[in-house]
């Protein structure tokens, strides 16, 4: 199975990142399936003017992420919250390929305040039904991102790995078992 896990900040010195960084160590050394990372830093998308339906649809340039989204099986979101919601920049990406139809996200936001992107996550759930896709009930809200993964990603409050090790297991059994049905 393919996941993408999807940084969805546009900041240079973006914190959110760091999760984004550790939940793929994380994937990769808990499952045999192939983890990409998807930097909303690195495609400079514009302003929708075009819905990308197929790899070969999309501009030259965007190919290389017109695949990863194509041949994604299941996505983990990562983002902080801007105003409530989540980045703009996410909005632009998933704009760009909005039939996600069958395929699962795991839903993660990141914040240095205390409520850890909580709002952001609510708007989340009401977007991946718009991409047809399928929501695992099981959120990681992380506050103090700042000070719970260094710049590499690598944990540093030891006390968040059992959130994680739940938000890992129970979107891997979800999307694992939506797989299976398609095969």
């Amino acid at each position: 199975m393919n996941i993408e896990i999807i940084s969805g900040s546009p900041r240079a010195t973006s914190v959110t990142n760091r999760l984004a960084l550790f939940l793929a160590k994380q994937l990769k050394e808990k499952s045999a399936h192939n983890i990409g990372l998807i930097d909303v830093r690195d495609y400079d998308l514009g302003l929708l003017q075009k819905v990308f339906t197929s790899v070969d649809a999309a501009p030259e340039k965007f190919r290389p992420l017109a695949e990863k989204m194509f041949a994604a099986n299941a996505f983990i979101i990562v983002t902080p919250e801007y105003n409530g919601s989540y980045s703009p920049a996410l909005q632009n990406l998933l704009d760009h390929f909005p039939k996600q139809a069958r395929k699962v996200f795991g839903l993660s936001t990141a914040s240095v305040g205390a409520l850890g992107g909580a709002r952001s996550s609510q708007q989340l759930l009401l977007l991946v039904p718009a991409l047809f896709g399928i929501a695992s009930p099981y959120l990681l809200i992380t506050p103090h991102v700042d000070k719970k993964f260094d710049a590499e990603g690598n944990l540093l409050d030891e006390a968040f790995q059992g959130s994680i090790d739940t938000f890992v297991r129970e979107f891997l059994w979800l999307a694992e078992s939506v797989q299976q049905q398609h095969n």
